[in-house]
């Protein structure tokens, strides 16, 4: 199963793509699809859409592993990192790319078996699993890539088995 994880944002989208078989990892690709701070708003998102649109292209993942959204801070932000993710969204959809969201809290717990992991953790448990020889940089690409991780150990259970036949039928059906 070919999985890309993603973290969302609107200065910087870190994207992971990983094949799992079995309990196996293997990197296929890692980056970040990044905004300047001096561009319209609306830009951004554009151009968000359109690498990501090419990345999917590229890549071909079979589903799409993204962090479900939390904000309690700057609402400003919020709106605008969910603004963001509406447009990664509709790209994966746009391509029938089942979508599966999790949780900071799920990430952690299925990355590190800890929760309340901090971001270290997660970030060396993930270089690890992966066998890289360092953390990805920019952190959003670690992130993504612990989304993906995250997915692949959760893929089967009986909720994601059911979406994705979902979506299997669906797309049969158009």
């Amino acid at each position: 199963m070919r999985i890309i994880g993603i973290d969302p944002g609107y200065a910087i989208v870190g994207f992971g793509i990983l094949e799992y078989s079995g309990t196996n990892f293997q990197v296929v690709e890692y980056g970040a699809i990044t905004t300047a701070s001096d561009m319209d708003f609306n830009e951004r998102l554009k151009v968000i859409y359109e690498d990501l649109t090419c990345v999917l292209t590229k890549y071909k993942p079979q589903c799409m592993s993204i962090e479900k959204l939390f904000f309690n801070t700057n609402q400003k932000t919020g709106i605008d990192v969910a603004q963001a993710r509406g447009v990664i969204m509709l790209s994966a959809t746009l391509h029938d790319i089942p979508i599966f969201e999790y949780t900071p809290l799920q990430v952690k717990q299925s990355v590190v078996g800890y929760g309340k992991a901090e971001k270290k953790q997660v970030m060396e448990m993930t270089r690890r699993i992966l066998g890289l020889k360092d953390v990805p940089k920019p952190d959003d690409t670690a992130d993504a890539l612990a989304m993906a991780i995250c997915h692949g150990h959760t893929a089967h259970s009986a909720i994601n088995l059911k979406k994705i036949k979902m979506s299997e039928y669906q797309k049969s059906n158009r």
